[in-house]
């Protein structure tokens, strides 16, 4: 399927993620109804797949609130027909079973695994704020010194289970090299099937930098351990365009959105994800690329069908 769709990028926004705070952008959506409206917009302005967190609607804290992860993507499902990928990253310290419980509530198409554990640190970010908008801000940064995100071999292969019953497709992260591993193993023992999509996700503290040098070794590993697999990148803060850019030269596809960066360009705010998706559509088509419609991206990752979720 892949050839007839050779020139299709996956367009993925991520719109609000568990790292970014409100006080460091008021634009980064935290009710239901704005998360929504972002989601929408993602795919009127060409997104494939929307990444999705959910936060206290009062707070902006990042929860795992199971009725409104299904508020959020019955309403979505009544206007577009957008690619919905569910995190079971959660916020940073959410209980284990908490997490992968959304694949179970919605049994989505599209999921995100984790493919191994890392120190995952945000506690450096919090120097650049005087003031936060909410009590638990500084807070959540600080614990992150002393934070590891883990994902053990037993959490994968229960989460995969679980995703397997839901015949839902797992997006597995991958932070640093040593996690290519870890999926090779997962499909070796069968826990997996291939085809699999990965995720490169480069510049988060406690992972692998993002550098050319650093994604072109990770697909080549990849290439070597696992075979044919379907790829994107995501990338830290100002590194989320050049990445995102060189993945397509790759061969991959890209993730923008306001989880990952909360800039359009240098010292301009983006105000929506879709403003970003549209700049990394801009850059795709430069390169002879077209994003990929949601059906399409379907297709490309052999997904099991909107009509099959439970939203």
């Amino acid at each position: 399927m892949r050839t007839e769709l050779k020139n299709k990028v996956i367009v993925t926004a991520a719109v609000t993620g568990a790292i970014h705070t409100p006080t460091m952008s008021p634009y980064l959506p935290v009710t239901p109804q704005q998360l929504i409206d972002e989601i929408l917009a993602v795919h009127d302005a060409g997104g494939t797949v929307a990444h999705l967190h959910v936060r206290d609607p009062e707070t902006g804290m990042p929860n795992a609130d199971q009725d409104i992860f299904m508020e959020i993507a019955t309403e979505v499902k009544k206007h577009c027909d957008i690619i919905l990928c569910t995190t079971t990253g959660g916020r940073l310290g959410e209980p284990v079973e908490k997490r992968v419980q959304v694949v179970s509530t919605l049994r989505p198409e599209l999921a995100s695994l984790n493919a191994g554990s890392l120190n995952f640190a945000l506690f450096h970010v919090k120097d650049k704020f005087k003031g936060w908008k909410y009590d638990w801000e500084k807070h959540y940064l600080e614990l992150t010194e002393d934070f590891i995100f883990p994902n053990t071999f037993k959490t994968m292969r229960q989460f995969l289970e679980i995703f397997n019953a839901s015949n839902t497709k797992p997006e597995l992260e991958i932070y640093d090299v040593g996690m290519i591993n870890n999926v090779a193993f997962a499909i070796q023992a069968g826990w997996v099937k291939k085809p699999v999509y990965l995720q490169f996700v480069l510049g988060i503290l406690g992972g692998m930098p993002a550098t050319p040098q650093n994604l072109v070794f990770l697909v080549d590993t990849a290439r070597k351990a696992i075979g044919d697999f379907e790829f994107s990148v995501c990338a830290a803060g100002r590194y989320q365009f050049p990445m995102g850019t060189q993945s397509f030269l790759l061969g991959g596809s890209a993730r923008v959105g306001l989880e990952d960066n909360l800039y359009l360009s240098k010292g301009v705010l983006a105000k929506s994800n879709a403003e970003q998706v549209e700049k990394i559509i801009r850059i795709a088509r430069e390169l002879e690329l077209e994003p990929a419609t949601p059906e399409e991206g379907r297709k490309i990752l052999g997904l099991k069908g909107l009509d099959r979720v439970n939203f």
